[in-house]
Formats: structure tokens, sequence, C-alpha cells
């Protein structure tokens, strides 16, 4: 039909191709026929992505549903069924997690290429509707809604403070980060490794580690939205679509995270930690082809033997109380490799769209809500994690500690950043991950050895000489750079950005993109140009 038209044509082009290829075959068969009446029916049939997509969720809740009963989940009084000792299998509970998430993945995925398909936007006229869905796929029009304001909000110069005041805002931000992330630490620990007892002797164990992960995002979403009301910020171009991966991979980082406390004790999962740099340096040399100095490589092999030592010198207790297995180690390494992940990705939303560190929280936990409720609405999350709240209210206390202490070391963080740079954040969280092994050790009474303890040193000394030798090389690149501003070479207006507000006296929060975990790591600092007034 197409070379029939083509070779009709008078004067043929390949604009008339490109046309033909946007409509569909039932119009230009009704265009270039003489009878339609012997015509295949079917020809003029479009399949419903509505009924496709409805089907998807109702398979997908099936199945659920259909795991769910073989293990017999929700009544434990009754005779357990074969496959009941799944239910206590974390690989079991994770392909639930999966099965929800796929609920609004595998939907927005067929959505996308219907809107693509369909030249959807183009073709409809703008109205309420229309525009969510260019907000979500395309982000917003650049036509609509342009003031004129710079990218990072007005210019305003910071505050010059005395050494005395300096003093303080710094003793401010150190208490603050370490009691809001210490008490978060010992809350998480507590939570999914202590039992919980009633007044009547009732004794429980909470065991859902994906409420937990919900709780925490709710609150982080509601504080970060709060702010964007509240303060002015840049212009958000990001389709939200783009939030999916950063926020699908955060939280199952975080939920093996707090998983990984049933198998593992809590300073080796602080240890891991600190020893993601190596996943973190693998993920960037796949995804961003980034490249490293030699001294990162040194200190990722320092921290490799480290918490090789730390793990050996701890080996024994594993042995005796079972807390240290192959599952956790998996999962302790799954939480490292969906971090890394998170942290390149949210770099490369930094780098193209520029939007601010309080955009970026606030885009990924929408969809982290978004997530972990549609999941557990499936498995019945929500109705078991709020009936034990109700008979343990130990438990509802310390959730709703944890997730401030979470919330609020999210503002200790911006904060420190924007004032002292990252370098004196990381040192800060550094001395965290230190006191957060020795209060668990001495709280929880968890046993190591010389050479555990040797490890510990290895790994942390590792990490204070990457963090000098980094900022020893910013410095010689800086007095390069200003050396060639002070000849000529280099005008004053074009000097590159940096990694850290505080390398420029004019430089503001609104200006500094910074993206952190629940755990209070730091992802990615956005550098800034100087507002020079």
């Amino acid at each position: 039909m197409l070379v029939h038209v083509w070779n009709r044509a008078r004067e043929p082009c390949f604009t008339q191709l490109e046309q033909l290829r946007k409509s569909s075959l039932a119009r230009v068969m009704c265009d270039n026929s003489d009878d339609i009446v012997v015509m295949q029916p079917l020809a003029f049939f479009q399949a419903s992505y509505v009924i496709l997509i409805l089907s998807t969720i109702g398979i997908i809740y099936l199945i659920t549903q259909l795991f769910r009963s073989l293990v017999d989940l929700d009544n434990e009084d009754t005779a357990k069924p074969v496959l009941s000792g799944l239910g206590d299998s974390w690989l079991f509970r994770l392909s639930l997690n999966l099965l929800g998430y796929a609920t609004i993945i595998v939907p927005g995925f067929l959505i996308l290429k219907y809107v693509r398909r369909t030249n959807y936007l183009e073709k409809t006229a703008p109205s309420c509707f229309p525009n969510l869905v260019r907000l979500c796929l395309s982000g917003p029009d650049p036509l609509l809604g342009m003031d004129g304001a710079p990218l990072g909000g007005p210019a305003t110069q910071t505050q010059s403070h005395s050494s005395l005041q300096q003093g303080s805002l710094l003793m401010f931000c150190f208490l603050g980060l370490q009691l809001t992330y210490l008490t978060w630490g010992l809350l998480q620990e507590k939570i999914m490794t202590q039992e919980y007892e009633t007044s009547e002797g009732v004794e429980g164990y909470f065991r859902d580690s994906q409420f937990l992960v919900f709780v925490n995002r709710i609150l982080a979403f509601a504080l970060s939205g709060a702010y964007i009301l509240c303060v002015r910020q840049p212009r958000h171009m990001a389709p939200l679509y783009k939030y999916v991966y950063c926020s699908f991979s955060n939280i199952m980082s975080s939920w093996c995270q707090y998983e990984a406390l049933k198998y593992v004790s809590f300073p080796t999962q602080v240890l891991a930690k600190a020893s993601k740099i190596i996943p973190v340096m693998l993920m960037g040399k796949l995804v961003s082809r980034k490249k490293y100095d030699y001294y990162e490589y040194i200190t990722a092999v320092l921290i490799s033997v480290g918490m090789t030592f730390f793990m050996l010198g701890s080996s024994n207790q594993g042995k005796e109380t079972g807390v240290t297995t192959f599952s956790g180690l998996v999962l302790l390494g799954s939480y490292m490799l969906f971090d890394s992940f998170t942290s390149n990705w949210q770099g490369e939303l930094f780098t193209q769209y520029s939007m601010s560190s309080v955009q970026m929280m606030c885009g990924v936990n929408l969809f982290s809500c978004l997530f972990t409720a549609v999941s557990l609405l499936q498995q019945g999350g929500f109705y078991h994690s709020l009936n034990f709240m109700l008979q343990f209210p130990k438990f509802m206390l310390d959730c709703v500690i944890l997730s401030l202490c979470s919330a609020c070391g999210q503002l200790f963080i911006f904060y420190t950043i924007a004032t002292f740079g990252p370098v004196v954040f990381v040192i800060i969280m550094t001395i965290r991950q230190l006191l957060a092994i020795l209060l668990s050790c001495l709280i929880y009474h968890h046993y190591i050895s010389a050479m555990g303890i040797a490890g510990v040193i290895i790994v942390f000394v590792a990490v204070f000489l990457r963090i000098y030798c980094n900022q020893r090389l910013k410095a010689i690149k800086g007095r390069r750079i200003m050396a060639q501003v002070g000849s000529g070479k280099v005008p004053f207006g074009m000097l590159p950005s940096v990694e850290g507000c505080a390398n420029y006296p004019f430089s503001t929060l609104s200006a500094c993109a910074v993206a952190t975990n629940s755990d209070g790591s730091v992802i990615k600092v956005r550098g800034c140009h100087p507002n020079v007034a």
C-alpha cells in the first residue's frame, strides 16, 4: 500500500513518507482505496492500552496473592502448607516486594511507550491531564512559566562570622549530626534485632523492613515538600519519571540495609558502609566512565584489607551465635551495589538538569512512598505493622523518633555543607561511624577481637587518608587556576566549578546541590560557581 501511494504521487518526497508513517493503517487504506467494503475489519481495530494496563495490574496482584496464600502469611494459627517455610526467607519477601513495585513500574512503562508511539503530547490540546502527563514523561514546557530568574535563585552574600561564631556553628552542626544519626543507628538496630515486650509479658520481633523504609520516606517527602513550598527553588526541568530509577535503587538499598541486620551485626554493617567506596568506584567506571587518581585505588585496597581483617576477627562470634551469615553478606553487597548506582544516577541528574538538592530529595521520596505504599497494601503490610504498633506501644515511639532523626539529619546535612563544605561534613560523618560502632558494642554487647579492631582502624585510616589526599589535590588545582587568573590566561568569570560550596565566600544553599542517603552518607555534591555581587 505504501509503495502504491508512493508511486501514485506526482512529486514523491520523504515528507510524504513521514506523514504516512504517522498515520494509522486504517487511515491510509481509507484515503487510498476505491472499495471500503472489501477491506479487512481488523485493520480498523486499535488495541486499548487501558485494558492492557488494567490487565497487567490485575495479573501482578493475583500472582502476589497466590504467593501469599502458598505460605499462609495471614493465618498463623491454622495448619501450615508445604511452602510455609518460605515466609521466613528474605528472598521470598524480596520477591513480594518486587511484585508490588512492578504494579507501578510496568504500567508506567506501557504508558510511556504509548505516549511516545502515538505522539500523544503533540496531538492533544493543553489541559490538566495532558499537562500532568507532560510533567511526568517529558518535563515542564520550557515556554511556560519562565520568569527570567537565574537558575540558583537570587544571589545573596552569606554573612561573615567571627572565629567564635564559626566555632559555635561548627559545634552546633557536629552535635546535631551526631545526635540525629547516632540515635537513628541505635534505633535501627533495636527495631530489627531486639525483642519487644508488653506489660503482660507478651513478646515479639518486628520483621517488616519495608514498613520502616516507608515510614522514613513519607516524613522525608513531607519535609522536603514543605521546604520547597516555603523557599524559592530553581525551575525544575527534569521529567518526573527520571526519579524512578534512583528511587527504586534507593528503597532497595534501604531494604537490604534493614534486612541485613537480621543476619549480620550492626558494626559489620557500619564498616561495610565505610567500604562502599569500592562499589561506587566500580559503578562510576561503568555508568559515568569516570577516571580515578592513584590514591583512590590505594585507599580502596586498604579498605578491602581492613574489611577482611574485621570479618576474620569477628568470625568466631558469627559461628557461635549465627549473626554473620552468607545471606547477610549478600544483602550487604546488594546494599552497596544499589547505593552506588543511586549516587551515580543522581549525579547524572544533577549534571543534566541542575535541580536543587531539596528537589532531588522530594522527587526521590515521592516515588519511594508510592512504591512502598502499593507493595505494603498488596501484602497486607500496613495491617500487620499497625497491629504490631498497637500491641507494642514502644515500637510506635521508636518509629516516630527514627523518622524524625532521619528527617532532621537531612536538614543538618544541608546546613553543614552549605556553611562549611563537604569535606567537614564527611569528616563529621566518619567520626559518627566510629562512635556508632563503639556505642553498638557497648549497648548491645557485640564482640570484636584484636584483629577485628585492627581492621576497623585500617578502614577509617584509609577513609581519612582519602579525604586528606582529595583536599590536597583540590588545593593544588585551585592555586594553579588562581595563578592562571592572575596572569590573565583565564578570565575570572570563566572559573570552573569546584566541589564544595565553602570554597567560595558568596555561595548559597540554593546554588549548591547535595544528595544524601537516609543514613547521612553523602551521595553527590555538585560544585557551585561563585555568585559575585
